[in-house]
């Protein structure tokens, strides 16, 4: 053997250098245990909801200690809190009432979707249509067809457009299936008007157009649409469709007119499609009113964002109001009318100061007026 053979070899490694951020050295509840969560749940037991939506979503103050690992082109760097005026002490303390995940998405949209199609299969089989008058025919026709156009806007330009802009996973997953809704109801909207221009009555399918371009009655309602489309933060965004478009004018139509006077014009076909959307609602509302109650009961950040919210009620409350008194003259359209639109506003107005002072807001002066 030669004598380099037979020399040790001497190898050359790097300093181990521990910083704090490798895997297992961060301490938490049950860190030390071979069963544990890295959350705390809500309730004693995590709940599927929970294990599959808390933290999938990375937080630099929570898990990431060097940092977002991901960026923007122009700097911020994954979910800037920065994206809405509000603040929160805790974000992640925010989970939806619903408990909306994949599975349950797709299982509650697809029994809808099969509660519809039946009732329009039921009603072509039974001819249901044909005893509709003229008048009932033609308000379907302009209104339930102009009101497709709102939902589809929320859907695709208004809810779809923040689904990623909230700071954690619980609430981008709440809105995404506030966007879920309202396009499956639009369409739903859409599928009707589709059964009513094939069925043999005098019904077109293409009025819902015109109105919603330029009939005068729906043009404020536009405008608010429109204008919630340009709004840059998402919170925002969420608090002006949600908390009062939706009250002053989505319910306003929906539940005080369509669903109180359908049956006086023998429909039953339009309370149950329209139900669908006002059941969506009532659940996007619950997810909405336990985050806007979280802002405004914050330790740290809850008068602030009451004054904030105030301003957001300053500007839209009266932009919904001129909306919803445009479309009074819809109202005298029905042959058969069993509610007044005083009555009907009187009512939306109702629920939606019960709403503000459930999250400890002073309802608006324009309320009164």
């Amino acid at each position: 053997m030669t004598e380099t053979n037979q020399r040790t070899k001497q190898r050359s490694f790097p300093t181990i250098e521990f910083t704090d951020s490798e895997a297992g050295a961060l301490e938490f509840p049950s860190s030390t245990s071979r069963a544990y969560n890295y959350y705390k749940p809500a309730k004693l037991r995590a709940t599927m909801y929970e294990d599959v939506t808390v933290d999938v979503q990375p937080d630099p103050e929570r898990h990431l200690s060097q940092g977002w690992i991901y960026g923007f082109g122009d700097g911020p760097g994954g979910y800037p809190k920065e994206w809405t005026a509000a603040k929160s002490s805790n974000w992640h303390a925010f989970l939806d009432p619903n408990e909306e995940w994949d599975q349950t998405i797709y299982r509650n949209n697809s029994a809808v979707v099969h509660q519809v199609d039946l009732c329009l299969q039921n009603a072509k089989r039974a001819r249901a249509y044909d005893s509709w008058n003229p008048a009932w025919l033609r308000f379907i026709e302009r209104n339930l067809g102009a009101w497709m156009h709102a939902e589809n806007g929320l859907a695709l330009h208004v809810f779809t457009s923040i689904q990623r802009s909230g700071p954690t996973n619980m609430i981008n997953t709440a809105v995404a299936v506030n966007a879920a809704h309202k396009m499956r109801f639009a369409q739903d909207l859409a599928l009707f008007n589709l059964d009513l221009s094939e069925a043999d009555v005098p019904f077109d399918g293409g009025a819902h157009k015109e109105v919603w371009k330029s009939a005068p009655e729906w043009q404020p309602t536009r405008e608010v649409v429109e204008r919630l489309t340009a709004v840059g933060d998402w919170c925002e965004l969420l608090f002006a469709a949600n908390i009062v478009f939706e009250q002053l004018v989505g319910s306003l139509f929906r539940t005080e007119l369509v669903m109180q006077i359908a049956a006086r014009n023998g429909d039953y076909i339009t309370p149950t499609i329209v139900g669908t959307g006002e059941h969506d609602y009532d659940r996007d509302l619950g997810y909405t009113r336990n985050l806007f109650r979280l802002l405004t009961r914050d330790a740290e950040y809850g008068e602030t964002n009451k004054v904030l919210l105030g301003e957001w009620l300053a500007l839209w409350v009266p932009r919904c109001l001129d909306a919803a008194h445009a479309l009074q003259p819809i109202w005298s359209q029905p042959a058969e009318k069993s509610v007044t639109f005083a009555s009907s506003l009187d009512a939306a107005k109702q629920k939606f100061r019960s709403l503000l002072e459930d999250l400890g807001l002073d309802s608006p002066k324009e309320l009164d007026q």
